[in-house]
C-alpha cells in the first residue's frame, strides 16, 4: 500500500450518474420546488412543512438510489492508498460504497438535527422528519444539512485534508460554488491534480491538471487503475 494521501472533492455530478437530480441543471426549481424556498432559513421560517417534505422527498430518493461505478472506484483506493473524500453531496452513496473516511461538507440528508442546538443530531435513515417531531430538548427537528446563507461548519476540516494531499482529484464538481471552490487553493505546490468531468472546466490553470473529459464513472475507473499502477 503506497504511503501516499489522496483527497477526492466530489460533487453533483458523481451523484447524478446513480439517478439523483442535480438542482444547477433545472433552472432553480429541483423536483418542482423553488430552491430559494426551500433550502434557506427564509423558507424554513415561512413555511418548515413545505421544506420537509422537499427533504423527505429527496431522503427516500437517496435512500433507494446505488452506488455507481465512480463510488466504488474511490471506496476500492482505500485498499492501496490512504484516502479522504471531501463531498458537496448530502446523500450517503460514498459510505455504502465503502468509503470509511468522508467529510460531508452540506451536512446529511439522513440525519435530523435540533433547531435550537446544532450538536443534537439524530440519524434517522430514510425516515421522513414531520412537524411536531422533536430532539431531545423539545425543539423541533430540522434536516441535517447546510442551506443557502448558512456557515459550513466543516470547511475548515475539509481544507486541512486538502492542504495533506499528494494527489488530488475534483469528480462532479465546477467547483464554483463557495466556500467549497476555494478548498483547491490549499493544495500544496506541485502535488498531482487530476479533475474528471465532461465539460471544461472553468476555474483552473488547467496546466496544474490533468483532465479526464468523462462522467465520473468512466473516468474514475480509468484513473483509479492509472494510480494503482503508477504507486503499487
Amino acid at each position: 500500500m503506497s504511503d501516499k494521501k489522496v483527497v477526492v472533492i466530489s460533487g453533483a455530478g458523481i451523484s447524478a450518474e446513480s439517478g439523483l437530480s442535480t438542482f444547477r441543471d433545472s433552472g432553480g426549481l429541483w423536483e418542482g420546488y423553488n430552491i430559494e424556498e426551500v433550502a434557506s432559513p427564509q423558507g424554513w421560517q415561512e413555511n418548515p412543512k413545505k421544506v420537509l417534505e422537499f427533504y423527505n422527498l429527496r431522503r427516500k430518493q437517496a435512500a433507494d438510489a446505488q452506488p455507481n461505478a465512480a463510488h466504488k472506484a474511490l471506496a476500492d483506493l482505500e485498499n492501496h492508498f490512504e484516502v479522504v473524500v471531501v463531498t458537496q453531496n448530502v446523500d450517503d452513496l460514498h459510505e455504502r460504497a465503502g468509503s470509511n473516511n468522508v467529510v460531508h461538507l452540506h451536512g446529511e440528508l439522513r440525519k435530523a438535527r435540533s433547531t435550537k442546538d446544532e450538536s443534537l443530531i439524530l440519524d434517522i435513515g430514510a425516515e421522513p422528519i414531520k412537524l411536531g417531531d422533536l430532539a431531545a430538548d423539545g425543539a423541533q427537528l430540522r434536516p441535517h444539512v447546510v442551506w443557502f446563507g448558512e456557515m459550513v461548519p466543516m470547511i475548515e476540516v475539509a481544507a486541512k485534508e486538502v492542504v495533506e494531499a499528494d494527489i488530488l482529484i475534483v469528480v462532479g464538481t465546477s467547483l464554483v460554488v463557495y466556500p467549497a471552490a476555494g478548498l483547491i487553493g490549499y493544495a500544496k505546490a506541485n502535488i498531482s491534480k487530476y479533475i474528471i468531468d465532461p465539460a471544461e472546466p472553468q476555474l483552473f490553470d488547467l496546466n496544474e491538471w490533468v483532465h479526464y473529459k468523462e462522467n465520473a464513472g468512466t473516468g474514475v475507473r480509468k484513473l483509479a487503475e492509472k494510480l494503482k499502477k503508477e504507486h503499487s
